[in-house]
């Protein structure tokens, strides 16, 4: 991978399995299809890749285990597929974290980009008017954080490539995807043109203001820029308790778009 995460995994491109070094925990890996997700596709019935992505849940070194779940924290992984849905490149179909009974609230993702590149979209609301929305360009190394409450989908920005990355979620996570699905699709479509990603308004939605932009550092939430956020939490387990405890860092989330 074009960036070392912090501990021994790795993502087989030929059958999109992860490989666990003998110090590292991890399940097998489930695998999305395209038929899951069509319904918020820009064209239902195209083609592309069966199998989207392959996802493992709770991830790391075994002797971290301890203290990850005493955080109440969970890292995973996830491979995207190359190639494209229609004129789409492979993408997650979006969605909601939901309200975790640990906090009563909806949690944060910290993503980092591992291999490949990736637009991170994300759009303030689920209805109508979706707000304000962003499509985060990241590479190798680069980390995005998607605030609570917000709408999110994971787009390979790189139709040639596969995609893989790792993030820090809450254990006691739940997707949402009720008003993503009522809305078939997030507010903002990627298209690919020439080998680039264009941006095509989703009809159902009355008003989004996209904004395209680059990753960039987060020094409001204490994290180091080039360090794996994976390193960083072994350095200091504490750094990621904003992702279960969303109301630790409540500015931040209301100032995070401005």
């Amino acid at each position: 991978m074009e960036f070392y995460p912090g501990f021994d995994i790795e993502s087989r491109e030929k059958d999109m399995e992860f490989v666990y070094g003998p110090d590292v925990f991890g399940p097998k890996p489930e695998k999305r299809t395209l038929e899951a997700i069509r319904s918020s596709l820009q064209d239902p019935s195209c083609t592309g890749p069966e199998i989207l992505y392959s996802i493992v849940m709770d991830v790391g070194r075994k002797q971290d285990h301890t203290a990850i779940t005493e955080r109440n924290l969970l890292y995973g992984a996830v491979t995207y597929a190359k190639g494209t849905l229609g004129k789409e490149p492979v993408r997650s179909q979006g969605h909601i974290h939901a309200i975790s009974p640990s906090c009563q609230s909806s949690t944060c993702e910290v993503y980092e980009i591992w291999d490949g590149e990736a637009f991170i979209y994300m759009q303030e609301y689920g209805k109508d008017d979706a707000g304000n929305c962003y499509a985060v360009h990241a590479k190798a190394g680069e980390v995005v954080i998607v605030p609570p409450g917000w709408v999110h989908a994971t787009i390979n920005a790189n139709v040639e490539k596969p995609l893989t990355f790792g993030a820090w979620c809450v254990r006691d996570f739940g997707f949402d995807y009720e008003e993503v699905r009522a809305h078939h699709g997030i507010a903002y479509f990627p298209v690919v043109e020439a080998g680039n990603i264009t941006w095509e308004i989703n009809p159902a939605y009355k008003n989004a203001k996209l904004h395209v932009i680059a990753a960039h550092d987060y020094p409001q939430f204490d994290l180091e820029p080039g360090k794996p956020i994976y390193t960083q939490f072994i350095e200091d387990p504490d750094r990621f308790l904003f992702v279960s405890r969303p109301q630790l860092k409540e500015k931040e989330w209301e100032e995070f778009h401005k």
